[in-house]
């Protein structure tokens, strides 16, 4: 009975497979000389390694929301071993701080790829249905290839930010209106060899005249690591928390703030 079973189940996946080929070709076909109206579907598998910090106080309290840091690392850290991510930036300061106040999500991005939006908006959506996020505070910062992806995420989808922070990145300045309601402070070393200042100059410049609340640190002499200064800099996390998303400007665009070269230079 056994053995019945299974051929009988064998004989339909093979008059399922024979029949496949009959159906698709019932399909309404494209007449020549007429258009028609077509519907296509198709599911995507979205995979991506991340890190996630939760506060050391989370479950302390289970109708607390929390604040969020979506971190985007730079073209070094790309690859499948997640834990290169925790060399920079949030990840790396919540290995040794675990009362940081924010929950970090912290995707790896693939090697050879580059940021993409439409993997990282799935992630964070999966990320704030499970955890316990503050929707109107969460935070986007990135650099180098994550300034980049900072940018570019942001110019996609200004509305799921309560503030961002590029990091040495660079963006389209033709996009900068979007961002016009989002407040942004940007870090760049005016130095920098790999990432030249004048691609953080020119979104300032855009966001300005776009109206936007815009705050720029221009490291003086500093490299391309603009990053560990910004990322020690307790201020930063303060001017997060300053902010929720939708909230009014309180003013205009503040002027850029030249900073003299310290820790984090190359």
């Amino acid at each position: 009975m056994k053995r019945k079973a299974e051929f009988a189940g064998a004989m339909a996946v093979l008059a399922a497979l024979a029949l496949a080929p009959r159906l698709a070709a019932q399909a309404p076909a494209a007449e020549p000389g007429r258009q028609a109206a077509r519907t296509f579907e198709k599911h995507i598998d979205i995979k991506l390694d991340y890190l996630l910090f939760l506060p050391q106080d989370y479950a302390k309290d289970e109708g607390k929301k929390w604040p969020l840091i979506f971190f985007l690392h730079g073209a070094g850290e790309r690859g499948s071993d997640v834990n290169k991510v925790k060399v920079h930036g949030p990840p790396k300061i919540v290995e040794k701080r675990k009362d940081f106040p924010f929950i970090v999500l912290s995707p790896q991005c693939p090697e050879n790829a580059w940021w993409d939006p439409y993997l990282l908006l799935p992630l964070l959506d999966e990320v704030q249905s499970r955890y316990r996020v503050d929707p109107d505070r969460v935070y986007l910062t990135g650099l180098s290839m994550g300034g980049f992806g900072t940018w570019e995420l942001a110019s996609r989808a200004p509305g799921r930010f309560a503030a961002i922070a590029p990091i040495c990145g660079g963006g389209s300045p033709a996009l900068a209106r979007r961002l016009r309601d989002l407040p942004v402070w940007v870090f760049h070393g005016d130095k920098d060899p790999v990432v030249p200042v004048s691609m953080s100059d020119e979104m300032v410049e855009a966001l300005k005249k776009a109206g936007a609340d815009v705050r720029y640190t221009r490291y003086e002499g500093l490299q391309h690591d603009s990053w560990t200064k910004t990322y020690e800099n307790e201020e930063l996390y303060t001017w997060f928390l300053s902010h929720r998303r939708g909230e009014k400007k309180a003013g205009g665009a503040k002027p850029a703030e030249p900073a003299k070269a310290g820790a984090g230079e190359k």
